[in-house]
């Protein structure tokens, strides 16, 4: 079985963090978002997926190099596509077009999620669901009483049904699929003024393929500082549930509280760590108290009492304490 991850969008909402990290690759709890998600997706597979092909934007050679190795640690090959310019969530998959073939899944790069994901790859088409407050936010399916999809429909004003769609798919026949993006683009259809993946929904179902849903018990959202926060925490609290201290982790009278991840090399001196906090690689940490925040790599943090909130890459910050979103290479003292 084949995966395709667009992820070439430039987070907007999460800067200052993705002006050098694309938004899939901000780490939570350890680990990329998007290895996150991969890993969650292979959890409900009889074997690992064979081809992992990402569909990203013009991100330099460390991104490739990185995707990469996230698709190496489960054991699949992987392909780098391009999306040059923005035009919508089926243009990207069709960017990835010289991937789809046979079964395949196809699932959005911040969308996380807390399941028992397990599915029948013999069923036609699978699309993941959970049912929200605000449906005018989504794209949503109607069904009918045998669970069967009848009608998607996409950020109606008017109420159509609350069932949204995450954005995780699966196609038996990736062939018959990648057919109906070709029509979608050949044909210029556009919704919004956007290629939309429920036009091509809408045309396989058009074409006599049954689409079943498959509830999501929590959907983790990772669009902005606050939803990546309190990801950090579902994670650590579901995924983790202890204490993930790595090699090389320095600590001097210094209490962890439970749940928190502290990355490789990181010194912690004379603080107080958690719950829910997740530090990267070689970051310090001095005469603080930390708790349900996300600091990156090789950053210092001294003298302050931080809450939800964010440090990223070889970032300082000193003597101020609050709430802050700090990204890459800042210093704030």
């Amino acid at each position: 079985m084949k995966l395709i991850i667009p992820m070439a969008g430039r987070g907007s909402r999460l800067r200052p963090h993705t002006l050098t990290t694309p938004k899939p690759l901000v780490p939570i709890a350890g680990k990329p978002i998007v290895q996150w998600l991969i890993e969650m997706l292979t959890k409900g597979l009889e074997r690992p997926f064979e081809e992992i092909a990402f569909v990203i934007g013009d991100f330099g050679e460390e991104v490739k190099r990185q995707l990469e190795e996230v698709a190496n640690q489960v054991g699949a090959r992987s392909s780098i596509y391009y999306q040059e310019e923005p035009k919508g969530p089926a243009h990207a998959i069709h960017c990835a077009r010289n991937s789809i073939s046979g079964p395949c899944m196809v699932a959005l790069a911040d969308t996380l999620f807390i399941t028992n994901f397990n599915f029948d790859p013999g069923t036609e088409g699978i699309i993941w669901t959970q049912r929200v407050k605000n449906p005018q936010n989504f794209g949503v399916v109607k069904t009918n009483s045998e669970g069967i999809i009848t009608d998607f429909v996409e950020k109606s004003p008017v109420f159509v049904s609350d069932q949204a769609i995450v954005g995780i798919y699966y196609f038996r026949d990736g062939d018959r699929f990648r057919e109906k993006l070709d029509y979608l683009l050949d044909h210029n259809i556009r919704e919004k003024g956007e290629f939309q993946i429920t036009t091509v929904l809408e045309l396989l179902k058009q074409d006599g393929l049954p689409f079943s849903t498959a509830p999501i018990d929590e959907w983790l959202d990772c669009g902005n500082k606050e939803a990546i926060l309190h990801t950090n925490e579902r994670i650590l609290n579901t995924q983790i549930q202890k204490d993930v201290i790595e090699e090389g982790v320095v600590l001097k009278n210094s209490t962890i509280i439970s749940p928190c991840y502290i990355g490789r090399g990181t010194e912690i001196k004379n603080s107080v760590v958690g719950p829910f906090v997740s530090v990267g690689s070689d970051s310090k940490i001095v005469k603080s108290v930390i708790e349900k925040s996300v600091i990156q790599n090789e950053s210092v943090v001294k003298n302050v009492n931080l809450k939800n909130s964010m440090i990223g890459n070889q970032a300082e910050f000193i003597k101020k304490p609050g709430k802050i979103s700090l990204g890459d290479y800042s210093r704030l003292s």
